[in-house]
């Protein structure tokens, strides 16, 4: 798979140890072995204000908004970590999804999206995973049938960052393949 390929990587949650920028990183690094270029973005790097109408007809599309519609125009690709908040995608990954919508046209339509989720409970975050899905659907992503979701993830990483379970990283690599390969065919 050639090199020309470029996946967007962030996470919904802005925590230092979140469970889903470590499953994020592990997908970062699948993807990247499955023949990709991947920008993993920080959202805390480009914080944004709770998206709000008014703010938008007064002021504009603020100055990190405009860089992430920029970031997401310049990838074929995303890869995002959706947690669950109380049964739901964070306000940071809707806040996040709304801002990047608001430019003259939608960056998302036409991106190949994998969507992955841990969480410490026992449904690994599948229900903000299923939102964030099927919001990314809506808004024109080809969102790729692999999915990752990673419960018990409190106990699921050794000291060093890796999954330490065989079949979840399995799980990864799979989500990974499919990514690089559907976007590679819809960039051809």
């Amino acid at each position: 798979m050639p090199n020309s390929l470029r996946i967007l990587a962030f996470s919904g949650s802005a925590r230092r140890e979140s469970l889903n920028r470590k499953l994020l990183a592990v997908t970062v690094q699948a993807v990247r072995a499955a023949g990709a270029e991947v920008t993993l973005l920080d959202l805390n790097d480009l914080a944004l204000p709770l998206y709000h109408g008014d703010i938008e007809d007064r002021d504009g599309l603020p100055a990190n908004a405009v860089k992430l519609i920029e970031l997401i125009t310049q990838h074929q690709g995303l890869l995002i970590a959706s947690p669950e908040y109380n049964s739901m995608i964070t306000p940071l990954l809707k806040n996040t999804i709304d801002w990047s919508t608001r430019g003259d046209a939608n960056p998302l339509i036409g991106k190949v999206a994998a969507v992955v989720s841990a969480s410490p409970g026992q449904l690994g975050g599948v229900r903000s995973m299923q939102l964030a899905r099927a919001l990314l659907l809506h808004l024109g992503c080809h969102v790729i049938p692999a999915q990752c979701i990673l419960p018990h993830a409190d106990q699921a990483f050794d000291d060093q960052g890796a999954l330490k379970d065989a079949r979840t990283q399995k799980s990864v690599n799979a989500v990974a393949a499919q990514l690089v390969k559907v976007t590679g065919q819809l960039a051809s």
